[in-house]
C-alpha cells in the first residue's frame, strides 16, 4: 500500500474545502487505486474537476495522475454494478448495398428478401393461362380444404385462391383474405361482389403483423408471397399465434432448385431454404408435394411440443 498527504494546502484558498477533504489518504493497490476516494467530497465540490486539477498540477502531478486513474476506475466500477439490461434481440437481418436489382438488399438466413409486387401488376395474378402453367385447381385439391373452416390467404391480391377458397369452405366457413396493399382488397372486394361472395372478410395487415385472429386459424395458405416478406420472422410468428391446435401453413414456391422454371430468381425458394427458415417456430414439416408444373408445396402443421 501507498499512502501520501497533499502539501501546502494552504496555498489554495479558493478551493480550500476541496484540499482539506483530499487530506484524507488516498489508498489504492492494484484491485482499486481509488477505493477510498468515496468518501472524500472531491466529487461533489463546487469546483469543476478541470479546475482543480489545474490548482493541484504545480504541487503533484503525480497526485494529480492518481486523481485521473481513480476517477477512470471510480466510473468503470460504477457501470459495472449498474443493474444488467435485458440482452438486446440478436439481429436476424443483414443489409447490403451490394444486392440484385429484384430484391431490397436486406438479407435472412442466406437469403436475400425480393421486391413486393404493387398492385400495377393485378392483371398478371388473373392472366387467363396461369391454371395452365400453374393448375392451381390441382393446388386447391391438395389443400383438403373442408365446409367451416376459417382459411387465412395472406398476400390474397386480386383474389385468385381467396374466392373459390370461399365456395369450399361454405357458408359456414370463412377466407381471411390478406394483403398490405388496400389497392390489392379493393380489386378483390369488386371481384367478390361481381360474384356474390359474402364469406370473405378483407384485412389490411402491414409488413409485420398480418392482423389475424389469434387462435382461430385452420389453414394459412401463402402462394408465391412468402419470399416478398420484409419480415419474415416477425410475420410467422404472428401466423402462428393465428392458427388453432393442430392448424396447418402451406407454403406455395417456385422451385428454385429447377434452373428451367421461367421466374426470376429472388422470387423462387428452395425446399432446403423453407425448412430452414420454418425451423425457426413452432411448426413441423408434414409434406412436400412436387407434382405442380412450377411450384412446390410444402405444408407444415403447427407443434404442440415448445421450440
Amino acid at each position: 500500500m501507498y499512502r501520501k498527504k497533499l502539501r501546502n494546502p494552504k496555498q489554495h484558498r479558493d478551493g480550500q474545502g476541496a484540499v482539506e477533504n483530499l487530506k484524507c489518504q488516498i489508498s489504492y493497490s492494484r484491485s482499486s487505486v481509488f477505493a477510498e476516494l468515496p468518501r472524500c467530497s472531491l466529487l461533489r465540490h463546487p469546483l469543476t474537476v478541470k479546475a482543480l486539477l489545474d490548482r493541484l498540477r504545480s504541487n503533484s502531478p503525480v497526485l494529480v495522475l492518481l486523481c485521473v486513474l481513480g476517477m477512470i476506475l471510480a466510473a468503470a466500477n460504477f457501470q459495472a454494478q449498474a443493474p444488467e439490461q435485458a440482452p438486446s434481440q440478436t439481429n436476424r437481418y443483414q443489409y447490403r448495398s451490394q444486392h440484385e436489382r429484384d430484391g431490397i438488399g436486406k438479407f435472412y438466413m442466406g437469403r436475400e428478401i425480393a421486391q413486393v409486387m404493387t398492385y400495377h401488376g393485378a392483371n398478371w395474378l388473373d392472366r387467363p393461362e396461369r391454371q395452365k402453367e400453374e393448375d392451381s385447381d390441382q393446388l386447391i385439391e391438395f389443400l383438403a380444404v373442408k365446409p367451416g373452416e376459417i382459411i387465412a390467404d395472406m398476400g390474397a391480391g386480386t383474389g385468385y385462391f381467396s374466392i373459390p377458397l370461399a365456395q369450399l369452405v361454405g357458408p359456414h366457413g370463412r377466407v381471411l383474405a390478406v394483403d398490405i396493399q388496400q389497392e390489392m382488397l379493393d380489386i378483390l372486394k369488386a371481384q367478390m361482389k361481381e360474384r356474390g361472395v359474402s364469406n370473405v372478410d378483407l384485412i389490411l395487415g402491414n409488413a409485420t403483423d398480418p392482423h389475424l385472429p389469434d387462435k382461430a386459424v385452420d389453414l394459412v395458405l401463402m402462394v408465391d408471397v412468402y419470399h416478398e416478406f420484409s419480415h419474415p420472422w416477425e410475420m410467422m410468428q404472428k401466423i402462428c399465434e393465428a392458427l388453432k391446435p393442430g392448424g396447418r401453413v402451406a407454403l406455395v414456391e417456385y422451385r428454385a432448385e429447377d434452373p428451367s422454371v421461367p421466374i426470376k430468381r429472388l422470387h423462387k425458394m428452395t425446399e432446403g431454404q423453407v425448412m430452414k427458415e420454418m425451423a425457426e417456430h413452432p411448426l413441423f414439416w408434414q409434406e412436400t408435394i412436387n407434382i405442380l408444373p412450377r411450384q412446390h408445396v410444402i405444408i407444415f402443421q403447427q407443434s404442440t411440443v415448445p421450440q
